[in-house]
C-alpha cells in the first residue's frame, strides 16, 4: 500500500508508453519504498488506513469470491484485508525488496494460500488469469507528483475483467486561495542566501584572487527556483482557506488514459469568503472516492480526503503555491485562475505548474495579474 509498482511508463505517444530508464528510476524512486520505516509512515496515517479499511469492509461484495490486484502492494495490507472481506484470489505485485516483507506478513496472517506476493513491475509481470478488482494505494503528492498512476492504467488495461472496479475508482483535485506567513519566510531565506553569496564573493576574490561575479545571476535564479518558486508541502488549518475551493481536475480511474493526466489544464473562479485578508497563494489538495461502477455501485460510497482538517491533515498535507507580496483582498472579490500542469520533462514523477490570478474587487474593479511558475519536486 502506497509502496510500490511504481515504474514506468512517462509520457504517451499515440498510447504507448515512452522508454524510461528502470535503472535511474529505480535509484531515484523506488528505492525509498522499500524500507519499513517509510512504509510505517502511510500506515500510521488513520485517515488513509480508516478509508481504504471502510471501504473493502463495507463493500465486501465487491470481493467475496472474487480475484484482487493490488498494485504497489507494499507491505501487502490492502491485499490481507481483500482476503480477509472474502476474496478467492488476491495477486500482490510489489516491484521493491519490500515484497518479502509482504510475503512474512501475508503467511503471519495464514493467508499464503489466498495472497500471491509477486516481486516486479506490474509493466512486466503476467498474471495467469483477468481480475474482478484492482486496489491500489497510488496517490502521490498533489495526487499525480510520482507518477504512479500510469502504472494502474498499464494494470487496468492489461489485467481487469470488463465488469471490474477499481479501488478506489474516482478522484478530485483541489485548489483554494489561501493565507500564510510562508511567503515572507520564504523572502527572507532567498535574501539570506544571496547575501551570503555576495560576502562569498568578497571574501574568494580578497583570498584567492578570484572574481566569481560572473556566476551570480545564475546562482540568483537557482535560489529563486529552491525558495520562491518550489512549492511546499504544508499541512494547512482551515482558517487559512480564505474562498471557496475549485476543482481543477476530476479522474474517473475506470477510463482515464496517461494522456489525461500528463497534462491538467483549467480555469476556475473562487471568491473571497471572509473580510480584510491577504491573499498569500493558493493551496492544494484531492479526494478519492470508492464508488463501485454504474453497474456495480458500491452500497456504501467511501471518501478520502485530503483537505485543511482541524482534526490533523493526512501524511499527504497539502501542496502551497506561494505569490509574493501578498494581496489584500476583501469578503466577495472574484479571482479568475488559471491552472496548468505538466510532467517535468527532466523527471516525468515531477510537476511543473503555471499559474495565473486575476483578482475582481466586489465593486467591479480590476485589482491586478498575477502569474508565476512552480515546480512540485
Amino acid at each position: 500500500m502506497g509502496s510500490g509498482d511504481r515504474t514506468g511508463s512517462a509520457e504517451m505517444n499515440g498510447g504507448a508508453p515512452a522508454a524510461v530508464d528502470k535503472g535511474v528510476d529505480f535509484a531515484q524512486y523506488f528505492c525509498t519504498y522499500g524500507y519499513l520505516y517509510h512504509q510505517k509512515e502511510m500506515l500510521c496515517d488513520k485517515v488513509r488506513m480508516d478509508a481504504y479499511f471502510n471501504a473493502i469492509f463495507k463493500n465486501k461484495h465487491h470481493f467475496l469470491g472474487k480475484t484482487v490486484l493490488d498494485v504497489g502492494t507494499g507491505s501487502g495490507i490492502l491485499a490481507i484485508w481483500s482476503a480477509q472481506a472474502g476474496a478467492r484470489k488476491v495477486y500482490a505485485v510489489e516491484a521493491t525488496k519490500m515484497s518479502e516483507h509482504a510475503r512474512a506478513l501475508v503467511k503471519a496472517n495464514n493467508l499464503q494460500d489466498v495472497v500471491e506476493v509477486i516481486e516486479g513491475s506490474i509493466e512486466d509481470i503476467t498474471l495467469p488469469e483477468k481480475v474482478d478488482v484492482i486496489i491500489s494505494e497510488w496517490m502521490g503528492y498533489f495526487l499525480l507528483r510520482e507518477s504512479m498512476f500510469d502504472s494502474v492504467i498499464c494494470a487496468r488495461d492489461r489485467w481487469l475483467k470488463p465488469t471490474g472496479v477499481m479501488y478506489p475508482s474516482h478522484a478530485s483535485m483541489w485548489v483554494a486561495p489561501i493565507r500564510s506567513q510562508l511567503g515572507e519566510q520564504k523572502m527572507n531565506d532567498y535574501e539570506t542566501s544571496m547575501e551570503d553569496w555576495h560576502y562569498f564573493l568578497e571574501d574568494t576574490e580578497t583570498n584567492y584572487g578570484v572574481d566569481m561575479s560572473v556566476l551570480t545571476k545564475s546562482f540568483s535564479e537557482e535560489q529563486e527556483k529552491y525558495y520562491l518558486q518550489t512549492s511546499l508541502w504544508n499541512c494547512l488549518h482551515p482558517h487559512q482557506v480564505i474562498g471557496n475551493p475549485s476543482t481543477v481536475k476530476e479522474i474517473d480511474c475506470l477510463t482515464a488514459t496517461i494522456k489525461d493526466i500528463s497534462e491538467v489544464r483549467s480555469h476556475i473562479t473562487s471568491s473571497i469568503t471572509i473580510c480584510s485578508s491577504r491573499l498569500c497563494g493558493f493551496g492544494g489538495w484531492f479526494d478519492v472516492h470508492f464508488r463501485g461502477r454504474m453497474e456495480d455501485l458500491a452500497q456504501e460510497e467511501v471518501e478520502l480526503t485530503t483537505a485543511p482538517s482541524v482534526d490533523g491533515n493526512t501524511h499527504w498535507g497539502q501542496q502551497v503555491f506561494l505569490l509574493y507580496p501578498p494581496v489584500s483582498v476583501n469578503e466577495g472579490d472574484n479571482l479568475n485562475v488559471s491552472f496548468s500542469m505538466t510532467r517535468s520533462k527532466e523527471n516525468h514523477r515531477l510537476l511543473e505548474v503555471d499559474l495565473g490570478c486575476e483578482i475582481h474587487q466586489a465593486s467591479g474593479k480590476h485589482l491586478q495579474t498575477l502569474e508565476k511558475k512552480f515546480y512540485i519536486d
